[in-house]
């Protein structure tokens, strides 16, 4: 092993040093490493061109990154003729020799090309930013999806929970892990370092994040948390600088206030349940009197949703506001039968249920504008998180506490007056 990571390291060295430059036909040669790297079976040989292969990418402007996936696209993609008539192959003789060929046959070469790539020193996260990339080629070319669909199977594969590292994040971290929470901080904006050291620092407050081996300075994804006393109404009492800290032995509920994906590249790449659901079992262990675990949630498209009903926003009528809040999480439904709102999704089908709608709870500008200030309590019970989720995808019915109900009953009847 030491033996390969010195080879990686000098051919690395070699090739930094190359002074590639930003020519119009960088956009040819890249194409041809890449045939050279699956047609050359040499393992020495295949390791450079991947190197040279992730140096060049780097060097492409716009329009040669899309000409590159372009040829990922086509000419890297599935044979289909030769896929139908090993088909037939193997349905006359399901050997193994059949079944072998057929299987390679059916996966597209541009998968092979990525898992050769990834060979090389510091190849994976060089693919996660082409995947950055590509995703925002898929509105004016939607045809890349085929490739997009090729890397998202292999990152769902190299980004396996296994894989993944929980760190605790706190004060002591170092500077450009603490420097990447404030910028990809998506939920409630960290402005300064004093900010961020309230969020990290007291003895109340938690941060962890999930790391992998081949990206240890990049967090995937982080999630911050308040252990208090009962459950928190807003997260302007969370996030105060004049709050009252308590000894973390003293609190009896840790809240999940906000959860930030932090590499675009690996969007829906799913790390967000297995976090909250590993956060939530180390904290128990390690606070016995931690009994309740809780999200603090913003509802996004509230509004828009109100305004697309015909319904007025109850800017200053909090209590309406709540029941229209909870009839939008109940009711509202996508055409397959799921919460339209994303956040609703995301929790319910980790195994949480609608705890309780808190109508002034969020009056930042953003709060306002997308939801009026309302927020939402998920409570994710450990003890029936399997038998929740498997109940909510079978009926797709969403779980609520009593009082959320009957707040959408309320809502619902005041809509037929």
């Amino acid at each position: 092993m030491l033996a390969n990571n010195s080879l990686g390291d000098l051919l690395t060295t070699l090739f930094d040093r190359q002074p590639f430059g930003r020519k119009a036909e960088d956009g040819e040669r890249i194409v041809e490493y890449c045939r050279a790297l699956l047609s050359d079976k040499a393992e020495t040989s295949g390791l450079q061109y991947a190197i040279r292969i992730l140096n060049q990418y780097t060097m492409l402007n716009r329009d040669q990154k899309e000409a590159f996936f372009a040829f990922l696209n086509d000419e890297l993609d599935l044979d289909a003729a030769e896929i139908s008539a090993l088909a037939m192959s193997y349905t006359e003789d399901p050997s193994v020799k059949n079944f072998k060929t057929l299987s390679s046959a059916a996966e597209p070469r541009r998968q092979e090309l990525f898992r050769q790539l990834n060979e090389a020193p510091g190849a994976t996260a060089e693919i996660v930013k082409m995947r950055k990339d590509l995703l925002t080629m898929l509105k004016t070319h939607p045809e890349l999806a085929k490739t997009d669909h090729d890397l998202v199977h292999l990152l769902r594969s190299w980004f396996n929970r296994g894989f993944l590292v929980m760190r605790q994040i706190n004060w002591d971290s170092p500077a450009s892990i603490l420097e990447k929470i404030i910028a990809y901080e998506a939920v409630h904006q960290i402005r300064t370092w004093d900010d961020l050291r309230l969020r990290l620092h007291p003895a109340d407050r938690r941060c962890f994040a999930f790391f992998h081996p081949a990206m240890p300075d990049e967090p995937l994804i982080f999630v911050e948390v308040a252990l208090t006393k009962g459950v928190p109404n807003s997260i302007q009492g969370v996030l105060s600088d004049n709050r009252e800290t308590i000894d973390e032995s003293a609190a009896d509920t840790a809240v999940f206030y906000s959860i930030s994906n932090c590499q675009d590249g690996l969007a829906q790449i799913s790390f967000g349940n297995s976090l909250i659901k590993q956060v939530a079992r180390d904290l128990s262990q390690e606070l016995p009197n931690v009994k309740t675990f809780v999200t603090l949630s913003p509802i996004p498209g509230l509004i828009r949703w109100l305004e697309q009903n015909g319904e007025t926003v109850p800017v200053d009528d909090p209590e309406k506001l709540a029941k229209l809040a909870a009839s939008y999480l109940i009711e509202a439904k996508t055409p397959d039968g799921r919460p339209l709102n994303a956040v609703a999704r995301f929790h319910l089908g980790n195994g949480a249920i609608v705890h309780a709608i808190h109508p002034v709870a969020d009056l930042s500008e953003n709060g306002l504008a997308q939801s009026a200030g309302a927020m939402v309590n998920y409570h994710y019970d450990l003890s029936r998180i399997s038998q929740n989720v498997l109940r909510y995808a079978m009926e797709k019915k969403v779980p609520a506490s009593t009082a959320v109900r009957s707040l959408a009953r309320q809502a619902a009847k005041e809509q037929r007056v």
